[in-house]
């Protein structure tokens, strides 16, 4: 690719991230937008609706940053909890470790490429357009003594990230265990879940709990409920608890609309006594159904409770049966996390289901290689000339070639992965799951290893396969052709980088769907006495995003260090827009205590293999 194509992509993302940060702070002062830009400070009483038009409300300002820059770590742990915490220091993680490579591979690795000639000399009077590849190691003499300065850094990176990543576990660590001696005593610490519970014939669930855990625990058990299907019920609770909270909203507000036109001939209806009476409604029907629930057949699965959460820690790791398909302990969840639809007491049904998940993720990677290809195609436009010939007069144009192989693939790819952090985390859900945060990192990981596999693996070998057919008919010479032509992804994954990294993470700040919605909201709904909604961060979606630009940095960076500015740039978008989100926007719904470190410092083990792998 060229530099020309790189530049071009680079200008049309800049000019999107500034054109989405100057319209978030203008929208962020208007008072009909509240809802999109700062839900949790309206939700905490932190803001309120101002009615007199300001002309400052029009001027695009920059207030919000010192704000989210002096944010600091205590304040984020006590307003949105540790997984919040763990976020953001991934990131500073990341920016860590590339402002050190950064030094490397600008300073010293690139100078080493750009004097090499085994591609061709780089002409700096006409560098707009130069290949990127002579930027890269491929253009190294073959047998040069300077390859021993791109083999020492690879080492000296190595030991740079084995340290944070010590210092980094025992950070997290000890937060850790300050947040469990600080927080109060929960119900659910006290709590397992049992499935699988064999019943003995003219017994229930219940009498087989109570005979098993009085005769095996008799010091620490205290009391036992059992799971029944109560879809039904919580559909019905759910639809109260939103009644009740708009008749909070209606008595709170003294301006609120309080009578709604309603019929043919426009009668009005007094809205406290109207909620009030649908409330009562659902009353009776959940009493109703509570009954009902009570004579249906039980659910081989029970909540058990124990007097000390070392009794009920001690029962979760024993195995209690020598049949290990039979009372199957696990961790009761907060009740605010609990997940219910697709609970499964059985081994069997979620074996059975996690086995489905598996062929399911197969079929949706393999799939996914279709648009891989289709996107490499794009990259090479001397293949797509031959794909395409009726192309090759538009192709010819400058302009147009810049945009169809610097821009247009990587924004291909980025929409297609859109639709993957939704798929995975229902897929999650199906596998028998009974809490939204393990849920969440189940899609978490398989969003990781599925962007993985599908765009750096399959990006690159599909990338050289198109570039260098010959790769596949020559055995003997595949290694020094791939350490041509593996290198030469590198300005892909730029365009990447630049398209998926700023362009995402300013619209990130500019919420575009939430805005959406909100427009159409307003143009189609009758009423707006709803409560605002205020959303949690899909960390399954952003951290594997993370996680993929670090892998792409700590590969590349001393195959091509072009790369290392983009992704600094990245990094530090990322750092201060995300601060700002857990400010206004984002609150807990629920809390892990910081279980989403081990994916990332799992992943971050990577390295070594991939530098065996290069070289």
């Amino acid at each position: 690719m060229l530099v020309s194509a790189i530049l071009t992509s680079v200008g049309i993302n800049s000019a999107l991230c500034v054109l989405f940060v100057v319209l978030y702070s203008i929208l962020k002062k208007q008072p009909s937008y509240y809802e999109v830009y700062i839900p949790r400070l309206l939700t905490e009483g932190n803001s309120k609706r101002r009615s007199r038009f300001n002309l400052e409300r029009l001027i695009p300002s920059t207030g919000w940053l010192p704000k989210a820059w002096k944010l600091s770590e205590e304040e984020m742990l006590s307003s949105s909890g540790l997984d919040a915490v763990v976020y953001m220091r991934t990131i500073t993680f990341c920016l860590k470790v590339f402002s050190f490579a950064g030094i490397i591979g600008i300073f010293i690795l690139l100078p080493v490429n750009c004097s090499g000639t085994e591609l061709h000399q780089i002409d700096f009077e006409d560098l707009y357009s130069n290949s990127l590849d002579v930027f890269t190691i491929s253009n190294v003499n073959r047998g040069s003594k300077w390859l021993w300065i791109h083999f020492s850094s690879v080492y000296a990176i190595t030991i740079f990230i084995c340290y944070l990543l010590y210092h980094e576990y025992n950070y997290i660590s000890s937060k850790r265990i300050a947040y469990f001696y600080s927080s109060k005593p929960q119900p659910h610490q006290f709590t397992i879940l049992v499935r699988n519970i064999p019943v003995s014939a003219g017994s229930s669930v219940s009498d087989s709990v109570e005979s098993f855990f009085t005769e095996y625990y008799p010091t620490t058990y205290l009391s036992h409920i059992v799971v029944r299907r109560t879809s039904q019920v919580q559909s019905l609770i759910n639809d109260a608890k939103q009644l009740y909270r708009r008749l909070l909203h209606l008595q709170s507000e003294p301006s609120e609309q309080k009578y709604k036109q309603v019929g043919l001939f426009e009668k009005k209806v007094d809205l406290l006594d109207h909620y009030g009476k649908r409330l009562e409604d659902l009353e009776q029907n959940a009493r109703l159904e509570q009954s009902e629930v009570s004579l249906a057949k039980d659910t081989h699965a029970a909540f058990v409770s124990f007097k000390t959460r070392y009794g009920a820690s001690t029962v979760f790791h024993l195995q209690q049966s020598t049949n290990p398909t039979h009372w199957l302990t696990e961790e009761a969840p907060q009740p605010n996390d609990v997940f219910w639809p697709f609970f499964s007491s059985s081994f069997m049904g979620r074996w059975i289901s996690k086995l489905l998940v598996v062929v399911a993720c197969i079929l949706l990677t393999i799939l996914f290689l279709i648009p891989v290809v289709v996107v490499q195609g794009l990259t090479n436009l001397s293949q797509l000339e031959v794909w395409f010939p009726f192309l090759k007069s538009i192709l010819t144009l400058a302009f147009v070639s810049q945009i169809v192989t610097g821009y247009l693939p990587s924004l291909i790819l980025m929409l297609f992965l859109k639709i993957v952090p939704p798929i995975m985390e229902f897929l999650s859900s199906i596998q028998g799951y009974i809490s939204h945060s393990e849920i969440e990192r189940s899609a978490c990981n398989k969003v990781l290893w599925f962007t993985v596999w599908n765009i750096f693996f399959a990006t690159v070998f599909s990338g050289s396969v198109l570039n260098q057919i010959s790769i596949v008919l020559d055995p003997k010479n595949i290694p020094a052709k791939l350490a041509v032509v593996v290198p030469a992804q590198a300005s892909f994954f730029i365009a990447y980088v630049v398209t998926s990294g700023w362009t995402s993470t300013s619209s990130e700040l500019f919420r575009i769907i939430p805005l959406i919605c909100s427009l159409m909201t307003k143009c189609c709904a009758e009423s707006t006495d709803d409560e605002i909604e205020v959303p949690s961060i899909p960390y399954h979606r952003d951290i594997p995003r993370i996680l993929f630009f670090g892998l792409l940095g700590i590969a590349y960076f001393f195959l091509a260090p072009v790369i290392l500015p983009f992704l600094l740039v990245y990094f530090c978008l990322a750092y201060i827009i995300f601060r700002n989100q857990f400010i206004n926007v984002y609150a807990p719904k629920h809390e892990t205590a910081g279980k989403f470190w081990p994916i990332v410092h799992n992943l971050e083990t990577l390295p070594p293999h991939f530098y065996s792998l290069s070289g």
